[in-house]
């Protein structure tokens, strides 16, 4: 099921642009130490290192040519590098946002240090192909990774980019969605295929994925990307005026942000979650899930159960 059939662009903009209004202070208190340690995880099937907080590009980096739009994401994109990020996604299907995001980067001197995750999102292989080209220009690079976008002819583009990995032109290839109805599908090819990364929806409020298919790519030695983890901005909605509770900052949580990010990076077997924003003020504060002790176990849970106690 594609995301353009489930929900209009339109109503997702919407939707953002109401979350937007509940980023209050209370939800994105805190601020990245410079110079602290960050936390990384390895891919499981190179041992390469990663940083546990990327930074997801749908919507945010789909603007035009204008200072006035370029001006706030070149000041995200150059805020999430000094403060120890490496991993941005983005796809096709994200309007202007891999060429945005490609011009961002040469104009910050930045085009080597990003670790670029993309996708390809269409059917056939010629027109799969074109996208993966048209992506290696917009980065200027080949991208580290890339996934085939919610499985769309999924068999197809995983045939591609296996024999682009083969030559040594691709190091990682994956697979993505978004939809708790799909990770069967999504459990499927990690059981039939050699792929490196999937890509899942994850949240506090919606851990389906924990039950089975992220515990499977672990099995697997597949490495595990979680996208929605604020729920486009939803979930500040459910927190609005609530404090967190103070055995958190234990933990190196004083905001929303950082509960609900540590909550998901907190599984072991989750290498990296890719929020979005369009605020430098906010990246700063996901960025500071970076650093910190991790809840244990039995702190998740406490974790899950103190914010459906106080989740409007």
């Amino acid at each position: 099921m594609l995301l353009v059939n489930s929900i209009s662009r339109k109503r997702f903009l919407q939707l953002t642009a109401l979350a937007s209004t509940s980023f209050l202070c209370n939800n994105y208190a805190g601020d990245f130490i410079p110079n602290a340690t960050i936390l990384r995880r390895a891919i499981p099937s190179t041992g390469e290192m990663i940083p546990v907080i990327g930074l997801g590009s749908w919507i945010t980096f789909d603007v035009g040519d204008s200072e006035s739009q370029r001006a706030p994401m070149r000041n995200v994109l150059k805020a999430f590098l000094e403060a120890g990020g490496r991993v941005i996604d983005s796809s096709p299907m994200y309007g202007n946002s891999e060429k945005v995001i490609g011009e961002l980067a040469k104009d910050l001197g930045v085009t080597d240090k990003l670790w670029v995750a993309t996708k390809v999102w269409t059917h056939g292989e010629n027109a799969g192909k074109t996208q993966v080209e048209n992506s290696k220009a917009y980065f200027r690079k080949w991208p580290a990774l890339i996934q085939v976008h919610n499985l769309q002819d999924a068999h197809t583009h995983l045939k591609t980019l296996r024999s682009l990995k083969d030559e040594g032109k691709l190091k990682y290839i994956g697979i993505t969605h978004y939809l708790n109805q799909n990770h069967s599908d999504l459990a499927s090819i990690i059981k039939t295929e050699k792929i490196d990364f999937v890509q899942v929806n994850l949240s506090i409020r919606n851990t389906a994925a924990e039950d089975r298919l992220i515990p499977l790519a672990a099995d697997k030695g597949v490495a595990v990307i979680i996208n929605r983890p604020f729920e486009t901005g939803a979930l500040f909605n459910t927190v609005t005026g609530v404090e967190i509770p103070s055995w958190a900052k234990d933990f190196g949580i004083d905001g929303w942000a950082t509960y609900f990010l540590k909550y998901i990076i907190s599984n072991k077997n989750i290498t990296c979650t890719i929020p979005a924003t369009s605020q430098e003020i906010h990246l700063k504060q996901n960025m500071t899930a970076l650093q910190g002790e991790l809840p244990d176990p039995a702190t998740r849970k406490k974790m899950i159960d103190y914010y459906k106690k106080v989740a409007l």
